[in-house]
């Protein structure tokens, strides 16, 4: 059968220079323009195309094209680059052909000058909705392409083209080394490349469900509901076998601590080094309803970078509203922290929080009382404990108020013999290592202890020789102000925390201040300043605990104590399923309470925000 030819009329005028080279160079890119057929071919010279096409007027864009854009498109495509890889090859064997062209038969080498045009020309544009396929891409490319020259022809006064005229048709597939890595993902043409894996897996993605149908779709979303589909690869959570669930109970335990619950292997999912960072804190409030407008200061300081993993607070002559204190720490901690336990006795209150990560390793929290001043109806003098296992490292912390007074030292020093014998501790939780254990004395039968509170101990010598070391430099002289304290002296005897350790201090004494004011006490008493507020810590094994910060917060000053905290990091070994755990509990109504809190608080502060600026009235300060 003949070949069809074109019948068009003859243009008036003479060619415009420079339509030739253009018409040559747009058939030499689209040799598919006009395929081969069965009946004898015709040729179509330029001379004919000048003779058959009629002048058309150029319409010009709806929107104007910005010769910027234009570049920054060009650029873009000079920049992607078509791989070519054996990988590639054998992954287009797989699939079979595009979906854009089904049936076409797969050649083996492109077409001449396509890969040139493709870095050449702008992006593609595609109708909003159209599926995404090879046919698609590539027919809206050339179109694209011989729309551009067009208008760069008619624009500078040369006869049309032969692309105006010309039937669009669909170029056929194209080979696999012109495939690029984003298109075969989108289309599917590889399924499972091994280096696309190795990639998703460096950057920790997650596949994303939500993406509009201008989007590509995840590559992480799969077609096919296999069994290697359920594997956590792009998870942080480790996978979870399912032989290792048929074959035990988690909830009666193994003994062997490298398969248990508590054991190695969960530990070092959360803490590699195996170590832990606690805060712990100590604050006599004197009582006072008032309390601070902000709590960052104490449980966030400044020098800290990060969080830490558990927070431990401790309060003498505490405010009336237990309930609100608590909600104040909850409110400055935020919703990372849960409350895994909080006792009190009398005016001592103590509370301990966790991230809510960690509350799953811990065991049953228990805790135990000691009053060292039985004739008074308020207990304001005596302990409070609280013990614990988490993983396979036991925990005690002491919070004591010891009795006051500069010269009643024998009083403090049978408080402390009191509190370690009559503290009944640990109760139902087993202990960790009974052999090294005491009847007489509670802080042998945990491996990591923290006692902190007011101990009342003062720095003997008198005020004044006091202020002549606090007057001149202040830093300089602690050591000569640490040479006067009582609690050393008596530990250096041994009549006092047999066993424990506190870092070295470099802040100025805590008590007593004139509330609201960083003088001391300016009262007729007057009273000596002195280191009353420690932080005492005892390990069961050597160098489990490595103080990292001990200081005071001064910037505190409703009670005539300042808080004094430590910053710690405690050594974590793996455990076993034999305590009664926790479960995850902890005070939720505490930890709503303490959200709302923290929102209220944002949505007043942007209000106040946007009211300022919307303000008209300019201050000049």
């Amino acid at each position: 059968m003949p070949s069809t030819s074109v019948t068009m009329s003859h243009a008036e005028g003479p060619p415009q220079p420079g339509g030739a080279m253009l018409k040559g160079q747009l058939l030499a890119q689209s040799p598919t323009a006009l395929p081969p057929t069965g009946g004898p071919e015709k040729s179509l010279s330029l001379e004919d195309t000048q003779a058959v096409v009629k002048p058309l007027m150029p319409t010009p864009p709806a929107r104007p094209r910005l010769e910027r854009a234009l570049s920054l498109d060009e650029k873009g495509w000079r920049r992607r680059r078509f791989r070519t890889s054996q990988e590639d090859s054998l992954g287009q064997d797989k699939a079979g052909p595009c979906r854009g062209t089904p049936g076409a038969p797969a050649r083996s080498g492109s077409p001449p000058g396509l890969s040139t045009s493709l870095q050449e020309l702008p992006k593609s544009r595609r109708a909003p909705g159209s599926p995404s396929s090879w046919g698609n891409c590539f027919s809206g490319v050339i179109s694209t392409s011989l729309d551009l020259l067009h208008r760069e022809a008619s624009a500078a006064g040369a006869a049309p083209r032969l692309a105006s005229v010309l039937p669009p048709r669909l170029l056929p597939t194209t080979d696999q080394s012109v495939s690029l890595d984003s298109l075969r993902m989108a289309d599917k043409v590889d399924p499972d490349p091994e280096d696309f894996r190795r990639r998703v897996q460096k950057k920790l993605m997650r596949a994303h469900s939500s993406l509009g149908p201008s989007r590509p779709r995840s590559p992480l979303a799969c077609d096919s509901c296999s069994l290697r589909s359920a594997k956590s690869s792009f998870s942080l959570l480790a996978p979870i076998r399912t032989k290792d669930v048929r074959s035990r109970s988690y909830l009666e335990g193994s003994l062997l601590a490298s398969g248990a619950l508590l054991g190695a292997d969960e530990l070092a999912r959360y803490f590699p080094d195996r170590s832990v960072a606690v805060f712990v804190a100590t604050w006599n409030m004197q009582g006072q309803k008032e309390l601070p407008p902000n709590l960052d200061e104490l449980l966030l300081p400044a020098e800290a970078d990060y969080a830490q993993d558990m927070y431990v607070i401790g309060v003498q002559e505490g405010c009336s509203d237990r309930r609100e204190w608590e909600t104040r720490l909850q409110e400055t901690l935020g919703p990372h922290y849960v409350l895994l336990h909080s006792a009190a006795h009398g005016v001592l209150y103590l509370s301990i929080f966790l991230r809510r990560d960690l509350i799953w390793f811990c065991s049953e929290v228990e805790c135990s009382t000691v009053t060292t001043r039985i004739v008074s109806h308020i207990k304001t003098k005596g302990a409070l404990g609280v013990g614990f296992t988490f993983f396979g490292t036991s925990f005690l912390f002491i919070t004591s108020h010891f009795t006051s007074g500069e010269g009643k030292v024998a009083e403090r020093l049978l408080d402390y013999t009191r509190t370690i014998q009559a503290l009944a501790l640990p109760k139902s939780v087993p202990d960790t290592n009974p052999y090294r254990s005491s009847p007489a004395d509670v802080t042998t039968r945990f491996d990591d202890v923290f006692w902190f509170g007011d101990f009342n101990f003062r720095l003997s010598g008198g005020r004044a020789a006091v202020e002549a070391l606090l007057l001149p430099k202040l830093e300089a002289n602690v050591s000569a102000l640490l040479q006067h304290d009582q609690l050393l002296r008596e530990m250096r005897r041994g009549a006092v925390f047999k066993g424990f350790q506190e870092p070295d201090i470099h802040f100025l004494p805590s008590y007593k201040f004139d509330v609201g004011k960083d003088t001391y006490d300016s009262t007729s008493k007057q009273r000596t300043p002195s280191y009353t507020d420690r932080v005492m810590y005892r390990n069961r094994h050597q160098e489990d605990i490595c103080p990292v910060r001990y200081s005071s917060c001064s910037s505190i000053r409703t009670s005539d104590h300042r808080p004094v905290y430590g910053l710690f990091r405690v050594r974590v070994r793996p455990g076993r399923d034999n305590i009664p755990l926790a479960a995850g509990k902890f005070d939720r109504d505490l930890y709503l309470l303490g959200i709302k809190r923290r929102i209220s608080k944002e949505i007043q502060r942007q209000q106040v925000l946007g009211s300022h600026n919307s303000s008209t009235v300019c201050a000049v300060s």
